[in-house]
């Protein structure tokens, strides 16, 4: 295709670790030294055999193939030692592949690690120009975005002092913001955002988007996958050195936080010899629901989904409540809901089978994943029948391209465990009719 920009075709790395020794140069000292150990050392060698190291290949990467056209923004994921930042590097040219190769149209400019490409020994001032220069651009053009780098790293008292004097967060603004503003057709970004404080991350995940939005082409690896399907239309999961899928970011992100199990978002128990459970009730399944009944691991951020709850009572005659605990991906808790079902609200309940479902509204959540504990309690006796910790996840999704309330007009980041859609109402009165005072 004629908007292609970055084509990898078969790429492999590969590296060798655990070297075999090699001989070395040997000082007077160690002459003499062995000299004088050289009788000790025939004898010791009998009882203590020494073992070389033996070199051993790993591959880094092994056949990774595809394809980015211009103004793509593509997430690239994966945990760790999948692949992701020696790819990177060599979509950079700072390492060359063992095999295959990378074609890519436009000028590049990448950060990859706090302060890459900076010489220590040089001013700030004097790395900006330096990096431009590397990008092809001449003294004027990167004059013109001189002043732009510096507000955005705010580094203005510190822009004529040697870099090597920065602190870690000085020079990792600095080098995001040379990266940024230097106007590169392609931008690589390689888990930078981990490194800065919150407000910093922000500013850095506004201006990629701002940088997406210009139509230039960005590669984003990052943990964070609120992010991932935030930023990137597309993403890239590596495992084990190789493409394991690439695709739509929601579904990608969906695949890799459920980690090839069947499906996060249902669990059945068949056997209710091993159900959890007690004599009174045993719990048969639990799962993510929409309104149609279909089950859903991915909901968008405006869809009403429910948690449904299907358990047998084997003894009649007591009073039980089902509940749920909402959890977000760093474990802190969003909220509990119990039944609240006026049917059933402390009603002894018969023997048989039941299916109990809480709906969460649409427009509640924010996007992340969230997972579900799930329980059921005696109401007469405070006595929990069973507890299933984080029995089933789902994954809320938010596509920019389309209509989100909660949001309005706001297209940065918007933290929090929930964003509910709130009444919003102005009153508005012309000041030139306000009686005075």
């Amino acid at each position: 295709m004629s908007d292609t920009v970055i084509k990898v075709e078969g790429i492999s790395k590969k590296f060798r670790i655990g070297s075999a020794e090699k001989a070395a140069y040997k000082t007077l000292r160690d002459n003499i030294t062995e000299a004088f150990s050289y009788p000790f050392r025939k004898t010791s060698e009998l009882f203590f055999r020494h073992k070389p190291s033996v070199a051993k290949d790993i591959w880094a990467l092994k056949n990774v193939s595809f394809d980015v056209s211009s103004g793509e923004v593509i997430g690239i994921i994966g945990r760790n030692g999948a692949g992701k930042s020696t790819l990177l590097k060599i979509l950079s040219r700072i390492t060359e592949p063992t095999g295959g190769f990378a074609e890519i149209r436009g000028r590049v400019g990448s950060l990859l690690e706090v302060g890459t490409g900076f010489h220590p020994e040089l001013t700030g001032r004097e790395n900006i120009y330096l990096s431009g220069a590397i990008l092809g651009m001449g003294r004027d053009e990167i004059k013109r975005n001189f002043d732009e780098i510096v507000s955005f790293a705010e580094v203005e008292k510190f822009v004529d002092t040697p870099v090597k004097r920065f602190s870690s967060g000085m020079y990792l603004r600095l080098a995001f913001s040379v990266a940024a503003h230097l106007n590169p057709e392609i931008l690589i970004v390689d888990e930078v955002l981990a490194v800065g404080d919150t407000r910093f991350q922000e500013k850095c995940l506004n201006k990629m988007d701002d940088v997406g939005r210009k139509g230039r082409t960005v590669l984003f690896v990052s943990h964070s996958m609120p992010n991932i399907t935030r930023l990137c239309k597309r993403a890239i999961l590596l495992e084990n050195g190789t493409v394991a899928a690439n695709g739509a970011s929601h579904s990608i992100v969906n695949l890799y936080l459920n980690n090839g199990r069947d499906t996060a978002a249902s669990r059945e128990w068949t056997d209710m010899s091993k159900a959890p459970g007690t004599d009174i009730v045993r719990l048969r399944g639990i799962r993510i629901i929409l309104e149609n009944g279909c089950v859903m691991d991915t909901v968008d951020i405006s869809q009403t989904f429910g948690v449904e709850m299907e358990y047998e009572v084997l003894k009649p005659g007591y009073m039980l409540m089902p509940y749920y605990h909402f959890y977000n991906e760093t474990n802190i808790a969003a909220f509990d809901v119990h039944d609240t079902d006026k049917a059933w609200r402390r009603r002894p309940r018969p023997a048989g089978l039941y299916k109990s479902t809480a709906w969460v509204h649409g427009n509640l959540l924010s996007e992340g994943r969230m997972f579900i504990s799930a329980g059921l309690t005696r109401v007469d006796a405070a006595q929990t029948q069973f507890h299933e910790k984080y029995a089933v996840t789902v994954q809320i999704v938010e596509n920019l391209e389309n209509d989100s309330p909660a949001r309005g007009d706001w297209s940065g980041e918007m933290g929090g465990v929930v964003r509910p859609l709130l009444r919003w109402s102005t009153q508005y009165g012309d000041t030139h009719d306000s009686p005075q005072s």
